[in-house]
């Protein structure tokens, strides 16, 4: 334990501010702003005595609570000794709580709906399954993460979720009041319907249901200040679809195709929905664009060539905007590997083909949310698209 040069107890002050830098785990908010600090007492001999407040008496973080404020007191000097007591928010203070966390507006509201939000939303569909939409979702995520972004995904794909296994989220939410406080994995806040769910159930839905499921996860999940949150949407133009556009107008779309012309042909009819709802599409990404040989480098286009412009061009002729091509990510068993493991590629071989290519794509999307961010404190950024 740190002592100072004179033995003396550490000052209450010091105490305080040692707390202030533990930040809940959860809604990564310091503990003192949060209410969370219920006492601190001072003994002649240093030693310290924390009371703190955890949300819910279950509490999944009680531990990391726990040693993040012993390890941060430990520091301040005179401290000789640190014990935490844990003890539980009263009904008022958890809606003091949830009221603060919404900026003082105590009904559910969807934050990145609001005007002015600099949230930037992309919902990433594709026309047809299969095409890897949730292995691009999770690796764009996970790589403007490591990018320094505050990034979320929301799992719309309700009957197919696959995003908690492949972003390596296997955390619970918890509840605190009527807000959902989401976990996290590689630096990336996710929610998905199958941390709802027993085991592997399948959910069996109709349309009332997705929309509501969906309208909890944007306005009950307490998502805090985002740069970017990506929605993966099932494939198609189904109920989903529809009610990101009418929950969050703002969204911009991303298409995932393969190379394939009957991919391709698909995924331009799910883009063109964009010309209903009244909604941007920022770009096209073309998956699975051939397999590198092992032997020799050379490009096998196992699925074809092509699908990924002839996408683009059709979507500019539909909708009167330029769509471009964001990029082309190759056949790469470590992308598989990586979403079956939880392990996104981005992060575990990020100089792979596929970790380059996904590099690129998020490095674009990210610059247009850094460039956002700019104009709101009155700076032109340099490029964007």
């Amino acid at each position: 334990m740190a002592t100072d040069a004179y033995g003396s107890s550490p000052s209450p002050d010091a105490v305080r501010a040692a707390l202030a830098t533990v930040n809940d785990p959860e809604i990564h908010k310091p503990i003192t702003d949060l209410g969370m600090v219920k006492s601190v007492d001072i003994a002649d001999d240093g030693a310290v005595r924390v009371a703190v407040y955890l949300t819910v008496s279950g509490c999944p973080l009680r531990d990391t609570i726990t040693n993040l404020v012993t390890t941060a007191v430990a520091k301040v000097p005179g401290v000789t000794g640190v014990s935490v007591e844990l003890d539980v928010m009263s009904d008022e203070q958890r809606r003091e709580l949830t009221t603060s966390l919404r900026g003082g507006q105590a009904e559910r509201e969807i934050p990145f709906a609001k005007p002015g939000s600099l949230t930037r939303v992309y919902a990433v569909a594709s026309g047809k399954g299969g095409v890897g939409k949730s292995s691009v979702t999770v690796n764009l995520a996970a790589a403007m993460a490591a990018d320094g972004l505050k990034v979320g995904v929301v799992d719309a794909d309700i009957y197919g979720h696959s995003v908690p296994r492949m972003l390596g989220a296997d955390g619970r939410p918890t509840q605190v009041e009527n807000m959902i406080m989401p976990p996290s994995a590689n630096g990336v806040k996710v929610i998905s319907i199958g941390m709802f769910t027993p085991g592997n159930a399948p959910v069996v839905w109709r349309g009332p249901m997705l929309h509501r499921a969906l309208q909890q996860f944007l306005a009950d999940v307490y998502w805090g200040d985002l740069d970017v949150l990506l929605l993966d949407l099932p494939p198609g133009t189904g109920d989903i679809a529809i009610s990101v556009a009418q929950l969050v107008p703002n969204a911009e779309i991303l298409v995932v195709t393969t190379p394939q012309q009957a991919a391709a042909e698909v995924a331009e009819r799910a883009g063109t929905i964009a010309v209903q709802t009244h909604q941007k599409i920022v770009g096209v990404i073309e998956n699975m664009s051939g397999l590198p040989c092992p032997h020799c480098g050379e490009m096998v286009d196992v699925f074809g060539t092509g699908g990924g412009e002839r996408v683009a061009e059709g979507l500019t002729r539909t909708t009167g905007a330029t769509v471009p091509v964001l990029g082309q990510i190759p056949i790469d068993v470590r992308l598989r590997e990586g979403g079956d493991d939880g392990r996104p590629v981005v992060l575990t071989d990020p100089q792979s083909p596929a970790g380059s290519a996904l590099r690129g794509i998020a490095g674009k999307l990210g610059g247009r949310q850094r460039g956002l961010a700019g104009l709101s404190l009155g700076i032109t950024p340099r490029n964007k698209f």
